[in-house]
């Protein structure tokens, strides 16, 4: 849970909106301006969601204004592909950015001026070091580092040099453009940190116009300080950098630079989050991509089933705090399940088939039975289901020698079936395998559900497809992608992979799920809540993806 402490006229506020209620009333801002700034070299993932829902939350509350912009200042790993796809994800969310988006590189000749402004007023020269060298020169956390050889070149030369790289002169690691700022701080980020270097690369943006890209410490507070950004919310590993951003913003002559004010990460335990798990995990073949509905991308979990109000429910429960946290993913489960519960049909599905025969039904009968649609819901209505002498149910739900309090179908035992009637078991088949095939009933068709009947009781309800007109869907059921007992890493450093995360099986399902079209959300009685797959579900042959299962480990914090 966030931290929350008590303005002055009694809400309750996060230590961020207190912070901004500060700036407002002293003046330093009239205006609240937010930004997410991610940077296109992977797909967004569940942590990701919380900056989002953040500053677009602070910009809505303030009556302000929120920006997407991309930090595209590394050609190396970014492409036109990871763009759209967090477009979408940040829309999907509900942050409204329209007309509002931005990149970093719509500011490149912007930054090469201020870079030459910085060299000119003697506080950035152009370094010969190599990457080795310049974390030789850096020194430790102990001990001071020490100054470059090439710290005090001329202006003219540093000026004449930083226009060569510009210009193609060099190759790639040659040279490099370093802030002249304090080789003694007992901040290492301040230590003449690295502003421009040479990359021959194109870009994704701005094609091949570039060969010197801006690093993001000198980047980001630039392009904050153009939009006009006011606060400047980022996680806490930004915090020992907060010293360079305002020395970037004030050396570059900005009026009104940006505060930056930092939070805590949200962390899910046992998930995998880094990109370069995920795209080896990609690469390999091991998920089918970075939506795979076994990840905690936004992209994957939309995919499998999550909502935008869940997702942001689950935000709002890990709270804005410095403190960090791990969150546990029963919760972010529990959030899907309140989400759904008044809101999904309950149908019917049978996962693991077995027949069932009721041999005492008229023979080419078949009956139209009423069905709720929620019982908590009743907007939803009901709908029709049909019903015959053969069925499909559960094979969990019959037992040849059940243990005790087992109330389900085993032989002499009687059960209502969900809408219809109560059945008693009569005998059953076997292959020569052993294997149950077929489970005989008779019915009492004087206990038709709806009827009154109160002769006697059953402890036991089964649900059921009618075997006449089921349809065949596959379904998938999912496990952490983590083996859980391992925890993530091996001692190698890679992943602890779980064996049977995806689990793909043919069911059984009443004929309406058949038409079910791409992110169709149902609970399927007993079996948990699925959505229809949006990349391999055709119409007439849908791929249901279980979201969450119907119970739950979690309970809400006192």
């Amino acid at each position: 849970m966030g931290t929350e402490e008590t303005s002055l006229n009694g809400e309750n506020k996060n230590f961020i909106e207190l912070e901004i209620d500060k700036d407002l009333a002293s003046g330093r801002f009239d205006h609240v301006m937010t930004r997410f700034p991610p940077e296109p070299n992977g797909y967004l993932h569940i942590g990701h969601a919380k900056s989002i829902l953040l500053n677009y939350g602070l910009a809505k509350e303030y009556g302000g204004t929120f920006n997407l912009r991309f930090d595209d200042t590394n050609p190396t790993k970014e492409k036109s592909e990871f763009v759209e796809s967090i477009k979408e994800d940040v829309a999907w969310l509900g942050a409204d950015y329209e007309g509002r988006l931005y990149f970093a590189s719509d500011y490149f000749d912007q930054m090469y001026e201020i870079a030459l402004k910085l060299i000119r007023n003697g506080k950035a020269y152009v370094s010969d070091l190599t990457a080795q060298e310049i974390r030789e020169y850096r020194g430790t956390l102990t001990e001071p580092g020490k100054n470059d050889p090439n710290r005090d070149r001329s202006v003219e030369e540093n000026l004449d040099l930083f226009t060569r790289m510009k210009n193609g002169e060099f190759a790639d690691g040659e040279k490099t453009l370093r802030a002249k700022i304090d080789m003694s701080s007992s901040n290492i980020n301040m230590r003449d940190p690295i502003l421009y270097r040479v990359a021959h690369m194109s870009h994704q943006n701005t094609g091949d116009k570039w060969c010197i890209y801006p690093m993001y410490d000198f980047a980001h507070p630039i392009e904050d300080a153009v939009e006009g950004i006011s606060h400047s919310i980022c996680t806490l590993e930004f915090e020992d950098h907060r010293p360079l951003y305002d020395w970037v913003v004030r050396e570059a002559g900005f009026e009104q630079p940006p505060r930056q004010i930092e939070f805590a990460k949200l962390y899910l335990k046992n998930v995998v989050t880094g990109k370069r798990y995920i795209k080896k995990l990609v690469e390999d073949g091991i998920v089918d991509g970075w939506d795979d509905p076994r990840l905690v991308s936004i992209s994957g979990l939309r995919r499998r089933g999550y909502t935008p109000s869940s997702i942001k429910k689950f935000v709002d429960m890990a709270g804005v705090s410095k403190s960090q946290a791990v969150n546990d993913y029963a919760a972010l489960e529990y959030c899907i399940r309140e989400d759904l519960k008044p809101a999904c049909a309950r149908m019917l599905a049978v996962l693991d088939p077995v027949k069932l025969v009721i041999d005492n039904w008229p023979e080419g009968v078949t009956e139209e039975l009423e069905a709720p649609n929620n019982l908590e819901n009743e907007a939803l209505g009901s709908r029709k289901v049909t019903f015959s002498g053969e069925l499909w149910i559960e094979r969990e739900d019959f037992m040849e020698e059940p243990p005790k309090k087992y109330y389900r179908l085993y032989p002499g035992n009687e059960v209502r079936l969900m809408y219809a009637y109560f059945v008693t078991c009569t005998s059953f088949e076997k292959d020569e395998n052993g294997k149950v095939t077929v489970i005989h009933c008779t019915y009492d068709p004087e206990t038709k559900s709806g009827s009154g009947f109160n002769a006697r009781k059953v402890k036991g309800t089964i649900h059921w497809v009618n075997a006449a007109d089921a349809g065949e869907a596959t379904v998938r059921l999912y496990e952490n992608i983590i083996d859980e007992e391992k925890g993530v890493y091996n001692e190698d450093g890679s992943l602890n992979l779980n064996p049977n995360s995806l689990t793909t099986v043919t069911a059984y399902v009443e004929p309406a799920l058949m038409k079910a079209k791409a992110f169709d959300r149902f609970q399927f009685i007993r079996n948990g809540f699925f959505c229809a797959d949006c990349k391999d579900s055709r119409e007439g042959a849908p791929v249901f993806n279980r979201i969450v299962s119907l119970k739950s480990s979690f309970r809400l914090p006192k």
